[in-house]
């Protein structure tokens, strides 16, 4: 026989990583790379396969011992390793129904409605029965980001489980492989598989306490109207987009003492032409030449791809009497700021009188959400999926700036960019609002 001691290998800077998880006991069959114990750093979870194959002979670590590189962690046998082979049965196979048919897109209209997702064909979960839902695809945003070890991981995409909707009972909620294994078995058996911890499962529902129920009267006179169709169908994609999209503010203010000007002349030299041009008008044009100059922001996730748009289709909130809707004003990168002002009159009347087809409202890439003179400073847009980014703007004022010498009363925009941190970065933000502050302050950027 030949004993050899497993170490920990080579795991860069780190010491006094701590064991997690223990995978193997004496006597165990092994084969080579099977995992053996699972390390912890900071910043990463780490597994520590088997050298060869072999028999577990005695194990020198327990959960919660601290290890460095070259700490012994068990002994193993190296001579039964072709036993080791046939000993590892891998989990026996589970029959799995089709996947379900792909949800209707939702339908069009709100200020956060969104373009119908493109179909997608989700991973069944392996032995699941009726009334269990069907799994997101285990490689999904949220199967990567569940807290388990790379052994786990492993054995949950062989069992075609999502990690996401798994309760972990392992210390911090880790995942555990007995966690994977109790969730199969709650779905081969028809029960409720648990939720994920935090509340969220992979499928994008909330497991919450149930709303409260009040009954009002009891406290005061009250009136119960109905939701308008506009705010039933925001109201479910603002949810939805508020939940699932991590929203990270940025704020600026920008210097529009100059565009304000000419804004106002160029009205007034054309009082005939019939089109009045609003400060909206040029933030649309800027905002295409901010998005050029910035593609990430024009962008969509679709899975683990980033799509990259190359049209420039610009949303902006229209004030209705049943809500906000969004429509959209199509490849405004080839239209000047008179076509651009115009069709906004136009989409603006006809969401008014409730006349926006879908087509009005689809194939945005970007949306701005202006307040115009209703008042506020600042505030924090909802992100319209599957856009990436929106800016808000609030009511301009006039501020005493210094210019060097003295202080000097100007027009000054405040500006509010939401936008998603899974595809664009805190810089990148800063870096866009300042841009675009810039384009408003001086359009003559934008030829350059």
């Amino acid at each position: 026989m030949s004993a050899i001691e497993v170490r920990v290998p080579d795991i860069g800077d780190f010491k006094d990583i701590p064991v997690i998880e223990v995978l193997a006991k004496p006597g165990d069959t092994v084969k080579a790379e099977d995992a053996l114990v699972t390390l912890e750093s900071d910043k990463a979870t780490m597994d520590v396969p088997a050298p060869s194959g072999g028999v577990v002979k005695d194990v020198k670590v327990k959960v919660g011992d601290r290890v460095s590189e070259g700490s012994v962690i068990l002994t193993l046998d190296a001579a039964s390793a072709g036993a080791a082979t046939s000993a590892a049965a891998a989990p026996a196979p589970v029959p799995a129904p089709s996947a379900p048919p792909s949800p209707e897109p939702s339908p069009a209209g709100g200020r956060g409605s969104a373009e119908p997702a493109p179909p997608s064909s989700p991973r069944p979960l392996a032995g699941e029965g009726p009334g269990v839902r069907a799994a997101a695809p285990v490689d999904s945003t949220p199967f990567v980001a569940a807290h388990a070890s790379p052994s786990v991981r492993a054995f949950a995409r062989q069992l075609g489980v999502d990690l996401a909707r798994v309760k972990g009972s392992g210390p911090k909620s880790r995942i555990l492989q007995d966690d994977v294994q109790q969730f199969v078995k709650q779905a081969i058996s028809g029960q409720a598989a648990p939720s994920a911890a935090g509340g969220f499962t992979g499928d994008g529902a909330l497991d919450l306490l149930p709303w409260p129920k009040v009954d009002f009267a009891k406290f005061g006179p009250m009136e119960a109207k109905p939701l308008s169709r506009i705010k039933k169908i925001s109201g479910a994609n603002l949810h939805r987009n508020w939940v699932m999209i991590p929203h990270v503010t940025n704020h600026e203010d920008a210097d529009i003492t100059d565009l304000e000007a000419f804004r106002v002349r160029l009205n007034k030299e054309n009082e005939k032409g019939g089109v009045k041009v609003t400060m909206l008008a040029f933030m649309i044009k800027a905002a295409v030449g901010a998005l050029k100059r910035f593609p990430e922001f024009n962008a969509s996730l679709d899975g683990d791809s980033i799509v990259y748009r190359k049209y420039w289709n610009i949303g902006f909130a229209a004030d209705t009497p049943n809500g906000l809707v969004v429509p959209v004003i199509k490849n405004a990168d080839q239209k000047g700021v008179f076509a651009i002002a115009q069709e906004m009159g136009e989409l603006s009347a006809k969401a008014r009188e409730g006349k926006l087809g879908p087509a009005d409202m689809q194939g945005g890439t970007f949306s701005i959400s202006s307040l115009g003179g209703i008042g506020g400073t600042y505030f924090t847009p909802i992100i319209n999926a599957p856009e990436v980014a929106i800016l808000g703007v609030c009511r301009s004022s006039t501020k005493p700036v210094w210019d060097g010498a003295a202080f000097v009363p100007r027009l000054i925009l405040p500006l509010s960019l939401s936008w998603d941190h899974r595809v664009i970065d805190g810089a990148a933000a800063a870096r866009f609002n300042a841009y675009f502050a810039s384009l408003l302050g001086d359009m003559r950027r934008l030829v350059l």
